[in-house]
């Protein structure tokens, strides 16, 4: 080997080992990401929310009833004054009965040596055990009062404790039943944060396989190689251990908000984006291949023409999301970092890791069509050209024809109403606590064991609670115990689930009512929580949106030192955005027959959808405006359009598959957030990027560069 390599082999070897070293430290502490997790609706609001403030108030009336998760065990059956008292002596030894797995077996440590743990421990100590018939006939409601922080704590098997209790639960449940001829289910906020808990531990095994698994399968298909594949996936699942690293220290020690939908988002987000870049380093390298002799001074070009564009998306996208840390919502503000440290590692990972592997290995990693050194430089041939040359030779006909589909797409937009799932709807798979809450509905008053809470002066208290009942979606007022420092609680059943979209409604016309009657009192509990999230959502959308908008211009602004370049690529891809949205009110609408959208929902598809989006316009505006100093622009588009059209499909393609993969877990925001970015990844891989615009950019011409030289200068506009 001739001596000027010896010293970038000596760095590749050096880089590897030291890439390796980080993986077996990262790796580890990878696997413990979902312990850190923070998954409660309550603790996302700001404090200056009239629900949190009433939360603070309501706390000094029972120490800890803030905090619980109100558990109800529903038994469907005759009823009798018999079993009742029968059930009331069920849930009240539940308490003395040790944590089990759904199979009855005790549970065990980290060790696998089964261990005694009481339920008892998890109940709350100042809550009401008990169980009460329906006003039917047909049903008995056992409340199990959860204390939701040592049940949120990790249990001896060093998962989330609520999982094994609410297990235990309805394995006990189903005992009683099958021999007093009941039906059983869990529900209540205990049992459904289970279920969500449950749904979100598919994180660690079954969607990352699957998403590797479908990375790896299009990287074969990309490659034709048996080989070259492992080495791009390789280095997206370095980033992706390296990032939850930093995320799991991070958020072990509460500088940032981790929650389930956050690590989902990360994982699918990493290895797309990883992908991406690895992508487009491996097509510029195996193009240089073909024009220099040594590997390592095609490597040397090759990164030295990706650098700059791979930097300029990772930091779009990466800046996108840390203005999510101006959101009033902790779990937005949660995934801000949490993305952004995963852009930056995929990044980080892909410029400097997957290079050297790639030098390492040599030409042969690319076998069977291993690139020679023959000076055969990308032609104007295949499908990518005759796409460059017809949107070249009749630019207005196919931004028009585009342009107008898109229009249509986007108008119906507005059909698509993002107010909100309650959370039996977040769930796209009819799971215990969903078909409990459904049968609960059909039996007691909707608001049962999870009312809308009012603190209140002593001296209002009657007056409030004959408000309450005059007040539309009201099914009965009550005071709950004694006064405290001259106030008292009104509980407020709803008629509605108190998640649902009807109770969250009647929310402002409660706290009107409430206000007139004292104007002192605030009002909390389930359904206000929703209501004050969804109000925060609105504010995050109005804020975070435009500050996204403007960041991006300016960095296409700097990045092709044209400011009308930029503003075209920004408005073909809100107009993209828009389409997208229309076509995921028809879909989720017409076809997947979800209950709605949850309001937060408009606001990560425009993150991901915008800063993604951005991605493959600025992989192509850059190549195109390096062929455009050599040959003009109506050239260096043809030529930019062609020699990335292939790598940009392919990485559009590898990202809509990654993101497709969401749609595993059984929730509704995320299986509509996966197929909204896949769908729009697609639209602008397919249409804005190789159709709309280089078709505008062919009809404007060398102005298309204003008002840097290159606009007066350009060669092809001569």
């Amino acid at each position: 080997m001739r001596l000027k390599h010896r010293k970038p082999l000596a760095l590749a070897i050096l880089a590897t080992i030291v890439w390796l070293m980080i993986s077996g430290i990262s790796g580890p502490l990878f696997g413990k990401l979902s312990t850190v997790q923070k998954n409660d609706n309550s603790k996302f609001l700001p404090d200056g929310v009239e629900s949190n403030k009433a939360a603070v108030k309501i706390e000094k009336f029972s120490t800890g009833a803030k905090d619980q998760f109100p558990t109800l065990v529903l038994f469907l059956g005759s009823v009798t004054p018999e079993k009742i008292a029968s059930a009331n002596v069920f849930m009240n030894s539940l308490g003395a009965k040790p944590l089990v797995e759904k199979t009855g077996e005790l549970i065990k440590d980290k060790a696998g040596k089964s261990v005694t743990v009481s339920l008892g421990d998890y109940i709350s100590k100042t809550g009401q055990v008990g169980a009460f018939p329906s006003q039917d006939g047909k049903a008995i409601l056992g409340n199990l009062p959860l204390d939701s922080t040592k049940a949120t704590d990790l249990a001896p098997n060093d998962k989330p404790a609520l999982l094994s209790v609410v297990a235990s639960i309805r394995y006990y449940a189903n005992q009683y039943a099958s021999s007093n001829q009941f039906i059983t289910h869990t529900t209540g906020l205990g049992g459904l944060f289970a279920d969500l808990f449950g749904a979100f531990g598919g994180l660690d095994s079954s969607l990352l396989l699957t998403t590797g698994g479908v990375i790896a399968l299009i990287l074969i298909v990309v490659y034709r190689s048996p080989v070259l594949w492992i080495l791009p996936l390789l280095s997206a699942m370095t980033a992706l251990t390296l990032s939850g690293a930093v995320i799991y220290t991070l958020a072990k020690h509460n500088i940032i908000t981790l929650d389930g939908q956050s690590q989902g988002i990360l994982s699918v987000l990493v290895l797309g984006a990883a992908t991406d870049y690895a992508l487009l380093l491996i097509a510029r390298y195996r193009e240089e291949l073909h024009l220099h002799e040594s590997r390592f001074d095609a490597m040397k070009i090759a990164w030295r023409g990706v650098v700059e564009p791979i930097i300029a998306s990772g930091s779009t996208v990466t800046l996108g999301l840390l203005v999510l840390l101006l959101s009033e919502l902790t779990n937005n503000k949660g995934l801000g970092p949490v993305g952004a440290i995963g852009i930056v590692c995929a990044m980080v990972t892909i410029l400097t890791f997957l290079p050297a592997l790639l030098v390492l290995f040599g030409r042969w990693i690319f076998w069977p069509k291993k690139p020679k050194f023959d000076g055969h430089d990308e032609k104007l041939t295949g499908i990518w050209s005759k796409v460059a040359k017809a949107t070249a030779a009749h630019p207005r006909k196919y931004w028009l024809i585009s342009g107008a589909a898109l229009l249509i797409l986007a108008a119906f937009a507005t059909t698509l109403g993002a107010n909100g799932l309650s959370t039996v709807q977040s769930f796209t798979q009819r799971t215990d606590a969903v078909i409990g809450q459904e049968q609960l509905l059909k039996h007691f008053p909707g608001g049962q064991g999870q009312p809308t809470q009012i603190v209140t002066k002593e001296s209002s208290a009657a007056a409030m609670v004959s408000a309450m009942k005059a007040t539309h979606g009201v099914s009965d007022a009550s005071i709950a115990g004694a006064a405290i420092d001259g106030d008292v609680i009104v509980n407020v059943t709803l008629t509605d689930s108190p998640d649902s979209a009807k109770a969250i409604d009647n929310v402002p016309a409660i706290r009107t009512a409430a206000h007139k009657t004292d104007p002192t009192s605030v009002v909390g509990g389930t359904s206000a929580v929703y209501y004050d999230i969804h109000q925060a959502t609105r504010h995050d959308r109005n804020l975070i949106i435009p500050v996204i908008l403007l960041l991006i211009a300016i960095i296409l602004g700097l990045l092709l030192r044209s400011i009308l370049a930029a503003v075209l690529l920004l408005a073909t891809v809100i107009l993209s955005f828009l389409a997208t949205l229309g076509a995921c009110a028809l879909v989720f609408h017409h076809i997947f027959h979800f209950a709605g959208e949850d309001s937060s929902f408009p606001l990560f598809a425009f993150v991901f959808l915008v800063a993604l989006g951005i991605d493959y316009n600025i992989f192509l505006m850059t190549r195109v405006r390096e062929e455009t100093l050599k040959l003009g622009t109506r050239e260096g588009m043809i030529k930019g359009v062609t020699v990335t059209g292939g790598v940009i499909t392919s990485a559009g393609i590898v990202l809509a598959a990654t993101f497709t993969v969401l749609g595993i877990l059984p929730l509704v925001f995320l299986a509509e957030l996966g197929f909204a970015v896949s769908f729009g990844v697609l639209l602008d891989t397919l249409i804005v990027r190789s159709i709309l615009v280089p078709a505008l950019v062919h009809s404007i011409g060398a102005k298309t560069w204003w008002p840097s030289k290159l606009s007066k200068t350009d060669q092809g506009s001569k």
